[in-house]
């Protein structure tokens, strides 16, 4: 298998250095992609590094996990407005441990192969090193104007909130990552998105000044939505691998409401079909969209592939609960149908208002499933909202107790896709 050439008809390549194909071809090689442990948890934009690695392991080569838990504690500017929080080492710990469960999930660890996936933490070669040891070691190779050059460094220095010493001197960091690897690991790739790149070949840089090595590089592009929307993020934020943190249910919903276009790019990256398979299912997809068929084959491959085939037939079987029986009323749903109802957003709303009776569009603002009662009067006016399953025309509408479903509850819908269980208390 080719790696670079099955990276590249999946869409997965923004940038590669001259010879990393080469490289790939000689030998097995070995190459990492670092993560940010700024949560014990990795989320869907996540899925494209951890992808990489797992093709290229796939491939026959050797992926390398870094953990950043000292860049971690500093902050990478690229793609950043403004510095973040740092970490506590305890909430490190913790988050490093998480995502050593998760990426345990994808690749294959078994240190009795040769291509066994590994994972590293910076932090254990950074805590002894002095700060005048790193002046002299990494410092003096790399200088100022080839660090100022850079697009993501630029960008903040020019910017408002500027950039401090501390973040201008995470790409040195990342860079002696790169060449503590190469040197102990024999690590020659590094991978990345592509706002990397500049971070990365500052990695290949100092190997070269410093060692004399020859290192490569590779980035996959930033993934956006067709809509304009930022990838990976839903009305609840972002979509993690974790159950706890995004249920399987609201996982599989994510990739099964993607929009055509979005469809068609994904299922080639983030599943493993082959490529006739998915030349197949574009084809029947462009004869009857409206089956949908691409969204459900994507979000079934997806969903199995971070949660497995009981964590997908748990989405489904959700699924058919909250969307099976649609065109039966509320008031057939059981309340243990109402309160076991997976992928509803949950509020509570003052029994005493809904005794007295208020008009729909101050229950929609007061209930925060909309933030004003403009935006509520406007939605109920174009006809997307439903409460108990039955369309809301008309904006002077009374909710009142006569609507509670067991006495309790009020099931809202707001567009297509978006519920709401209010129990008045």
């Amino acid at each position: 298998m080719n790696l670079v050439t099955e990276l590249q008809w999946r869409g997965m390549i923004q940038d590669i250095m001259p010879g990393t194909e080469d490289q790939l071809k000689k030998e097995m090689t070995s190459g990492y992609i670092g993560f940010d442990p700024t949560s014990d948890s990795l989320h869907i934009g996540s899925l494209v590094p951890i992808l990489l690695l797992v093709h290229m392991q796939k491939a026959g080569h050797k992926p390398i996990a870094l953990v950043g838990g000292a860049t971690g504690m500093i902050g990478d500017p690229s793609g950043k407005s403004e510095e973040r929080n740092f970490l506590s080492e305890d909430q490190l710990q913790k988050n490093l441990d998480g995502i050593r469960k998760q990426l345990e999930q994808f690749l294959d660890f078994d240190a009795s192969k040769p291509n066994a996936a590994e994972m590293v933490n910076n932090y254990d070669w950074f805590k002894n090193i002095s700060f005048i040891q790193f002046l002299r070691d990494a410092g003096k190779h790399i200088t100022v104007n080839y660090m100022m050059a850079k697009d993501s460094v630029r960008k903040r220095i020019e910017g408002e909130t500027g950039i401090s010493y501390t973040e201008f001197a995470y790409q040195l960091m990342q860079g002696y990552d790169f060449y503590w690897l190469f040197k102990n690991k024999n690590c020659k790739l590094q991978m990345g998105g592509s706002d990397q790149w500049g971070n990365i070949t500052t990695g290949t840089e100092f190997i070269r000044r410093k060692a004399g090595g020859e290192a490569f590089a590779l980035t996959c592009p930033l993934l956006t939505k067709a809509d304009g929307g930022k990838f990976g993020k839903s009305e609840k934020g972002n979509v993690w691998l974790s159950p706890e943190k995004t249920s399987p249910y609201e996982f599989y919903q994510f990739w099964l409401n993607a929009a055509d276009a979005d469809a068609e790019k994904w299922i080639k990256i983030f599943t493993f079909l082959s490529k006739e398979t998915i030349e197949q299912l574009i084809e029947a997809h462009h004869k009857d969209a409206a089956a949908r068929l691409l969204q459900k084959t994507l979000a079934k491959e997806v969903t199995v592939f971070v949660h497995g085939e009981a964590g997908y037939q748990e989405a489904l079987a959700t699924t058919e609960k909250t969307f099976g029986k649609q065109n039966a009323p509320a008031e057939s749903l059981t309340l243990e149908d109402l309160e076991t109802m997976d992928g509803v957003t949950k509020f509570d709303y003052e029994l005493t208002k809904v005794n007295t009776g208020v008009d729909v569009v101050t229950f929609l603002a007061e209930t925060k499933i909309f933030p004003s009662k403009g935006e509520a009067r406007k939605m109920v006016q174009g006809g997307g909202v439903s409460i108990n399953r039955r369309k809301v025309e008309d904006v002077q509408l009374t909710v009142d107790s006569s609507l509670l479903l067991h006495g309790k509850y009020l099931l809202v819908q707001k567009g297509k896709r978006n519920y709401y269980l209010v129990m008045a208390v």
